[in-house]
């Protein structure tokens, strides 16, 4: 049966959040599956890791500027090939992607691999490691079942005075509302004109079929993604898309690409131009999910991506397909 997203984004917000207590289920990496993919051991008391955000991915592939590029610009620094970014995990999400990084069991809110803490524990165990990234990225499970963590986290580093020092990135698999129906009017306002932040929102393939595919919900939901899309770029928030190719099926890649980027039009005719194709690798965790047609899909993304590159060249000039992501603006933005 496939995930219904809305009560399984309620669910899982019940057991990640205490908004009257400003605490968040943040996961323990500590002795995990996770643990054994990781570049630099674990910090923050185990709550913590490091991510290495490289613009190159397999040699082939498009190259990834986020949030290399927007971090750059925010922190006044020269864009790099590679920055570091210090990440906390919250414990949960409403969809599995086969593909995920993340051991289902760490996106189950259990309380085995997971603790409470409010972002002042969050910050202070931050501030306390040794050469400190400037990035930090709120990443999960899924963090916008919990959308107050971003405003708490720009309250935190402003009481600090640190607001200009650090970059926050935060994740979205464009499930949920809730950044509309739990955040006040004035935390949305923070969020959407707070300088030092940026966000990501991932379409799970390129239609409703390879979405279902990709995270077992249902096909109904690859439209909500871009409803939430649409909404998010209004608001003002400084958004960026992902978009991963993975689906046991290519036939009629061209016409199914040449949708789905008229759907990104839609929004906004320049909204491609801010969407990267997220390359799928293997992780340890996904090395127990993978089957025959998991297998294909991997191969498939291949396929897909060259159907992208040439609807990309088809429709915009070489001149806008040259600018810096952070350098594309949205032309159907107030």
């Amino acid at each position: 049966m496939p995930i219904t997203t809305a009560s399984s984004a309620v669910h899982y917000r019940r057991l990640l959040i205490k908004p009257s207590e400003r605490r968040i289920r943040i996961t323990d990496y500590r002795g995990t599956q996770q643990e054994h993919d990781l570049s630099e051991p674990t910090n923050c008391r185990g709550f913590g890791r490091i991510r290495h955000f490289s613009r190159v991915s397999s040699d082939r592939w498009v190259s990834n500027p986020l949030p290399i590029d927007p971090a750059s610009r925010a922190l006044g620094l020269e864009p790099a090939d590679c920055m570091r970014a210090q990440v906390f995990q919250n414990a949960g999400c409403n969809w599995r992607c086969w593909y995920c990084f993340v051991p289902f069991g760490l996106l189950s809110a259990d309380p085995n691999h997971s603790d409470w803490l409010t972002v002042s524990e969050m910050a202070d165990l931050f501030l306390a490691q040794e050469d400190r990234p400037r990035i930090i990225d709120l990443s999960g499970g899924e963090p916008q079942l919990t959308p107050e963590w971003a405003p708490w986290m720009i309250e935190e580093l402003r009481v600090r005075g640190l607001e200009r020092d650090y970059y926050i990135w935060a994740d979205d698999n464009l499930s949920t509302d809730f950044f509309w129906r739990h955040l006040s009017r004035a935390q949305q306002e923070l969020v959407a004109t707070f300088p030092n932040y940026g966000r990501v929102g991932c379409f799970k393939g390129i239609d409703g079929g390879s979405l279902a595919y990709n995270t077992n919900a249902s096909e109904r939901d690859f439209e909500l993604q871009f409803e939430l899309m649409q909404r998010l770029i209004a608001s003002g928030i400084d958004i960026y898309a992902y978009v991963t190719f993975t689906t046991p099926d290519v036939r009629n890649v061209r016409g199914r690409i040449d949708a789905f980027v008229d759907r990104l039009q839609r929004i906004d005719p320049h909204l491609p131009l801010r969407t990267v194709p997220l390359e799928v690798r293997v992780f340890t965790p996904v090395r127990s999910r993978l089957n025959e047609n998991h297998c294909k899909a991997l191969r498939n993304q291949w396929v897909v991506l060259d159907a992208w590159r040439y609807e990309l060249e088809r429709r915009f000039s070489s001149e806008l397909r040259s600018l810096s992501i952070v350098s594309v603006p949205f032309v159907n933005r107030n």
